[in-house]
């Protein structure tokens, strides 16, 4: 049983997490077998991690909806509708259901949240880091510590089935008192720098082109002392 925790997946300069994960599939259907890093695993069918690819995969039934950023490397996702070409610091979600071709080069590599879902969404969603956002709600008034930030979402995928929301969301700095994450997020930092800690008193320092996964229930603070903006998947 994993305990909720906040978990760096990958550093923008590569540089090694100590985040420990575990190589296997998702499940038999999987497409990425021996190349499927796992860092938390929920009951909820939320999983995160990494994968090392280096292939082509022709998939007829993508098995479950997967967020991916890319660290390293290079991956093309072809259904035939579309392409999408994508180097470090692209991501995208590729839907349930989706019959695509993989083109990942040798050595790529990508921060994942993958969600199980019994209903279809195929199709392919890039995530555009420079979206024009609209206003959104700012943490609650008790937990701040400080001015209110200014808080602007905007939603590129949206599963009804799962109630997953992949985007980008974007703060201006803000300080705010430690609280259980409210969902599973993947965090991907496309501006900014932000500290998350724990009642304990260790700290993860996410930077600019840095993954991070907060479990839902995970006891986390933050702090910005500049601009942030980020991709964000949350359940």
């Amino acid at each position: 049983m994993f305990e909720p925790c906040i978990m760096l997946l990958a550093r923008a300069d590569g540089s090694r997490v100590d985040t420990s994960f575990k190589q296997q599939p998702l499940n038999a259907a999987d497409p990425f077998t021996t190349g499927r890093q796992v860092a938390w695993s929920g009951a909820d069918g939320v999983s995160a991690g990494l994968v090392e690819a280096g292939e082509i995969l022709d998939i007829e039934d993508f098995p479950h909806i997967e967020v991916i950023v890319v660290h390293a490397g290079h991956v093309t996702l072809k259904t035939r509708e579309q392409t999408l070409e994508l180097a470090v610091g692209a991501s995208a979600v590729i839907g349930r259901g989706t019959a695509l071709r993989i083109e990942a080069q040798i050595g790529t590599r990508w921060a994942f949240c993958a969600m199980v879902s019994k209903g279809a969404t195929p199709g392919l969603t890039s995530l555009d880091p420079l979206a024009h956002l609209s206003p959104s709600a700012a943490p609650e008034q008790q937990i701040l510590i400080g001015p209110t930030p200014q808080c602007r979402s905007r939603n590129a995928f949206e599963d009804a089935t799962t109630d997953l929301r992949v985007g980008v969301w974007d703060s201006t700095p803000y300080e705010r008192h430690g609280r259980p994450h409210k969902l599973n997020e993947l965090m991907y930092l496309i501006e900014g720098s932000v500290t998350l800690q724990t009642p304990e008193g260790s700290s993860v320092t996410v930077n600019t082109g840095d993954s991070v996964f907060v479990a839902r229930g995970a006891q986390c603070a933050w702090k910005s002392t500049r601009y942030v903006r980020k991709v964000y998947a949350v359940k």
